[in-house]
């Protein structure tokens, strides 16, 4: 439900966008620090918000990496200081087992 919302709020402010940079289509002066030149807005309005885009998804990435580092760090570390780790393993697999064993066996009686 979260990703439909934040696909739909995505569109809305697409459209936003584009409604807003056909308006403004009047060349205007951009600075580039050495040198100035012209460009329609439209195009200054669109690179923006693309490029506001891409170094969001981008800091985004980085915070989805870090995340996943970190819960890989501390399930091996879960796993060094839990002694019973080995037994609990070795238990869910027997019971996995079991599972099969029953499965068959009432699969087998009809």
């Amino acid at each position: 439900m979260k990703a439909q919302t934040s696909i739909i709020f995505a569109i809305i402010f697409a459209l936003l966008v584009a409604i807003f940079a056909v308006i403004n289509v009047d060349a205007v002066p951009v600075n580039f620090l050495f040198f100035t030149r012209e460009a329609p807005l439209i195009l200054v309005i669109l690179i923006s918000v693309l490029m506001g885009s891409v170094m969001t998804a981008a800091f985004g990435f980085v915070k989805i990496y870090r995340l996943q580092r970190t819960l890989k760090q501390l399930k091996q570390e879960h796993h060094q200081n839990d002694p019973n780790h080995e037994n609990r393993e070795i238990a869910l697999e027997n019971e996995d087992i079991t599972k099969d064993e029953t499965n068959e066996s009432d699969t087998s009686k009809r």
